[in-house]
């Protein structure tokens, strides 16, 4: 296997069927050995017990990383090297396309404490936050406000310009407020003016402007100090004219680019000039094993691969597990901008699978015609939908169109590729009504763990990830062998 150079090569044709059935066991040697080209026969050796193995491997990386499979740790290495290896072992030609991405990454709790003339202790997340993008720092310095306006209706410009710098002291910490221009414009001007430290508490224009915010200093940012975000009230207590009034910032972060990874894996057979690809990405939040979000579907999506391995599709199926989903740029962003537009044209469809476990589940369809607000994706997109809607409305199980999301898909949707796929859902709050169809709590997000520590393995419905399986691998199996509903390629008689 020659798992790091940047051409993308090939492994896997997939798909699977109606229901997934204990009436055969994963890995048997009946599996190991047929071809399983129809839904029928798929659908006895993809199990949820082959699906859960994979989960459990991602458990036990996460396990063994400090808790997380996020892109630029070596929980996402050891991920890719996971899946690498079961394809490769399946009999895939396996290639590993390697690209940079930035990450931005809390390490550990952040400090902010007032040294003298007293001594307080404030409170993260609750009276100050890090700024999303600080550079890391460990400062202890007097603290100075920069040209602040306090009060409702103030009109604060604060740190806006160089001059609100005027006689400020080298070596001192900016106090600066919300208002007027951007987190970054006044963390590079504090910077640039000697400070070592910044922190920007919210306005107070308004009693909407008072409390603690979420605030970057984005990806660009390069003063070199780390920022902190606070409360107006902070602020005003900072503020206060206290003789020798000196403060300490700790921000334990990490930030820049690092080496990512997208594995990519492609049918041995299939028309090359009529492309199907399936993806779901493979990374975890930061701080976070990842399990249902999106262990889930990198798990069905790997099951599902090794028990196609001898399938000859009619197209070409490419399977894909994207890194860095939650950094600046997705392992798919990479992939659909490295092709050259002959290569796009090859593509008939891209079905993405991202979070198809939760544990207060919705059976979502995303709605390819735009029916439901959202926008409509690529013609073909609405023959996607009606495929998983009518597949599970044939084993009467309830499901409903919901607005694209916008994850690995967006860059085949910005393509004008057809795109379609399903979702159990993450921060959504689920509704009475949804209770009468699905089951669960109402007034419960769908995935109280999303992004969080507890997204372990025991996150996750049982019974929708065996269905969404099932609904992962007949759609594969279908596009490999017929894209006709999507673009009108003629494919193999027995798939109508």
């Amino acid at each position: 296997m020659n798992k790091f150079n940047d051409m993308i090569c090939g492994v896997v044709v997939a798909a699977l069927g109606l229901m997934l059935s204990a009436s055969a066991v994963a890995g048997s040697p009946a599996c190991d050995k047929r071809v399983n080209n129809t839904h029928n026969k798929l659908q006895e050796c993809v199990t949820l017990d082959g699906v859960n193995e994979h989960r459990s491997a991602f458990q036990a990386i996460a396990d063994a990383n400090g808790g997380t499979r996020a892109t630029g740790t070596s929980g996402y290495d050891a991920s890719v090297d996971y899946v690498a290896a079961q394809l490769d072992a399946a009999g895939y030609n396996v290639t590993i396309q390697q690209y940079l991405t930035y990450v931005f990454e809390q390490l550990g709790p952040s400090t902010l404490e007032q040294i003298a003339p007293g001594s307080v202790v404030y409170t993260e997340d609750v009276d100050y936050n890090l700024m999303s993008n600080t550079d890391p720092g460990d400062v202890t310095a007097p603290v100075t406000a920069v040209d602040l306006d306090l009060g409702l209706g103030n009109s604060s410009t604060s740190g806006c310009e160089p001059a609100d710098f005027a006689g400020f002291p080298p070596g001192n910490i900016a106090l600066m407020q919300r208002g007027a221009c951007s987190f970054l414009l006044k963390a590079e001007n504090a910077a640039a003016a000697g400070a070592v430290g910044a922190i920007i508490f919210n306005q107070g224009n308004t009693v909407d402007r008072q409390g603690l915010f979420n605030g970057t200093v984005s990806a660009e940012y390069s003063g070199g100090i780390p920022v902190l975000g606070a409360t107006y009230a902070l602020g005003e207590d900072l503020n206060d004219e206290i003789p020798g009034l000196t403060v300490r910032i700790v921000a334990d972060v990490s930030r820049g680019d690092v080496v990512a990874a997208n594995v990519i894996a492609e049918s041995i057979g299939g028309d090359p000039r009529n492309v199907v690809i399936a993806g779901a990405h493979l990374d975890s939040p930061p701080g976070s094993p990842g399990i249902n979000s999106n262990g889930s579907g990198a798990a069905a999506l790997l099951e599902v691969a090794e028990q196609m391995a001898k399938v000859k599709p009619r197209n070409k199926v490419r399977f894909a597990w994207w890194g860095s989903r939650f950094n600046a740029t997705r392992g798919s962003d990479y992939y659909v901008a490295d092709l050259t537009p002959d290569e796009i044209d090859d593509i008939a469809l891209y079905l993405e699978f991202a979070t198809i476990g939760s544990p207060n589940f919705v059976r979502f369809v995303y709605d390819g015609d735009g029916s439901e607000g959202g926008t409509a994706g690529a013609p073909g997109s609405e023959a996607i939908e009606a495929l998983f809607s009518e597949f599970y409305a044939a084993r009467g199980l309830a499901s409903e169109p919901i607005p694209y999301r916008f994850s690995d898909d967006l860059a085949f949707y910005l393509a004008g590729i057809p795109t379609g796929g399903i979702y159990t859902g993450t921060f959504e709050i689920k509704s009475p009504d949804q209770v009468l169809l699905y089951g669960g709590a109402a007034g419960d997000q769908l995935d109280p763990c999303y992004v969080l520590a507890c997204d372990t393995f025991d996150n996750v419905s049982f019974e929708v990830l065996e269905q969404s399986t099932a609904a992962v691998a007949y759609s594969v199996l279908q596009y490999a062998m017929s894209t006709k509903p999507v673009n009108g390629k003629e494919g193999k008689g027995n798939f109508k």
